[in-house]
């Protein structure tokens, strides 16, 4: 077994290796001076950057590092790296350092924008040492989103590898921040997920549209300043996500100076938890939202309501050890599609695309971070529906080198053409912007075939059927071609 090791010399404090960790084992560290002078030796630490007067760290869990190694290969730090895989039994003294970090340096407020890729890593994530195999490509998206908005997240989870990383027994990966908030998460089945979510969020609407009727009244009455204030504020920005923990938390205290006295007030105190606005989640694999749950998404998504749907696409059925769905490309052998598929995958961005009213975007970690946090930011963000569709390598593909490649991976298949980024945001309508924007480049014949050169769920059609496996990788690269022409072709049409 390798974990990692951190290289303090070296470290130019991006937070990329944290960024990319399936199962958060390795997380940037805010200490004040005094924290830092208290450290176990083996927590060393410098003067952070853009954070003044306070330490940073970065603290590794040997326990829970599955040794994938992605840290260390998405390490962009000169002079060396900054993390050099080692021998678990040599990094066991890392453990104590861990448990400092984690249970003695005291909670701080974000030093940097939470909205940018280095500043989202210094917020906890609420998913942590998950179920999911070494170098997983689904767990650092929900990990993400967690880091962004877990505090008040509600997630509806279809059967597939999500569900069973995501609730792996006896333990449960989604956790809870300092003050007791966290994720909750429920599986109902493959078939009816979003279905299932979107009823979540017409249970909570439902309460908290009472919740409002009940300030309304309140404020039709004579009160005291600071309760009309605090009563105001939250009905004038109660569907705004931003801020919306902190005017919850001034009003219910608030109320409870007053509650003892005022019956309309204990009633609404005993009301507070929805006063905070959820964010409304829905995850699934590929499997379930292009095949078997399409209908229900389709419904879901079309209905105008503010959830938001994050698709984790392996290009297969990974649960099922690769089973082929209308996500799998041409050329690619799984199971049912032994011979290599033959029909091109779906284009479920752009078919969601076409409502007008949706936000559709389609990322990849390891090609651009940066995109990833801008987009799953600005669809939580969005008062409607959103889509969001993360390329995720799988162990299921045979990438060359193992997992430990995986983000490098999802660079590859971006830079070929494979993978295509972009963003198709609503809201920009109505500022006089276009809406859509495509942030990846056209294939790259050389570079496409090369990538699939270097999986086996292709590879291995080459060495079986080589004259058949030719022919449908020149279909595939030109499918991919002729849907690049298109979307930029949209670009140009949503001017």
């Amino acid at each position: 077994c390798i974990r990692d090791r951190w290289q303090m010399d070296t470290c130019i404090q991006c937070n990329q290796c944290a960024f990319v960790c399936p199962h958060a084992a390795i997380r940037p560290v805010l200490m004040t001076e005094e924290e830092a002078a208290k450290a176990p030796a083996t927590l060393p630490s410098k003067p952070a950057i853009g954070a003044k007067g306070l330490m940073f760290s970065m603290s590794i869990s040997p326990l829970d590092c599955t040794g994938c190694g992605n840290c260390a290969q998405v390490c962009p730090a000169p002079k060396g790296k900054a993390l050099v895989m080692k021998p678990l039994d040599t990094q066991l003294d890392k453990a104590a350092a861990w448990e400092y970090s984690q249970k003695e340096v005291a909670p701080k407020a974000n030093p940097l924008n939470k909205k940018t890729m280095k500043g989202i890593q210094f917020e906890q994530p609420l998913l942590e040492f998950s179920g999911a195999c070494a170098g997983c490509g689904e767990t650092p998206y929900a990990k993400l989103v967690t880091q962004l908005v877990g505090d008040r997240m509600m997630i509806a989870n279809a059967t597939g590898c999500t569900s069973i990383w995501g609730a792996s027994a006896p333990s449960m990966p989604y956790t809870k921040n300092c003050k007791g908030h966290g994720p909750s998460w429920a599986n109902s089945l493959f078939e009816d997920n979003a279905e299932y979510g979107l009823g979540m969020f017409l249970g909570v609407k439902q309460s908290r549209e009472r919740v409002e009727d009940m300030v309304k009244a309140m404020l039709e009455g004579e009160l005291p300043e600071d309760l009309k204030a605090a009563l105001t504020d939250w009905l004038e920005q109660v569907n705004d996500s931003e801020g919306t923990r902190e005017r919850a938390e001034a009003l219910t205290a608030v109320l409870e100076r007053y509650k003892d006295n005022c019956d309309k007030c204990a009633a609404l105190y005993d009301e507070k938890q929805f006063f905070v606005k959820r964010s409304h989640w829905i995850f699934g694999g590929d499997g379930w939202a292009y095949d078997i749950g399409y209908g229900g998404l389709d419904h879901v998504l079309a209905s105008g309501h503010d959830v938001n749907v994050m698709v984790f696409d392996t290009e297969m059925y990974s649960n099922t050890g690769g089973q082929a769905s209308k996500a799998s490309n041409i050329g690619e052998v799984c199971q049912f599609a032994a011979a290599g598929k033959e029909i091109s995958k779906k284009s479920l961005a752009e078919i969601c695309m076409t409502y007008g009213y949706i936000y559709v975007a389609q990322i990849a970690l390891g090609a651009n971070m940066a995109q990833a946090v801008k987009v799953i930011a600005e669809a939580e963000a969005y008062p409607g529906p959103s889509l969001i569709i993360g390329y995720a390598p799988c162990e299921l593909h045979g990438v060359k080198g193992g997992m430990t490649n995986c983000q490098n991976e999802m660079k590859k298949a971006v830079e070929a053409g494979y993978w295509n980024l972009f963003t198709f945001n609503p809201a920009n309508k109505a500022q006089g912007k276009n809406p859509f924007t495509l942030t990846s480049k056209a294939v790259d014949a050389e570079k496409y075939q090369a990538l699939l050169a270097n999986e086996t769920r292709y590879s291995r059609l080459t060495r079986a059927f080589p004259e058949r496996a030719k022919q449908l990788f020149a279909r595939n690269e030109q499918v991919a071609n002729d849907r690049y022409e298109h979307l930029t072709r949209l670009v140009e049409l949503y001017k």
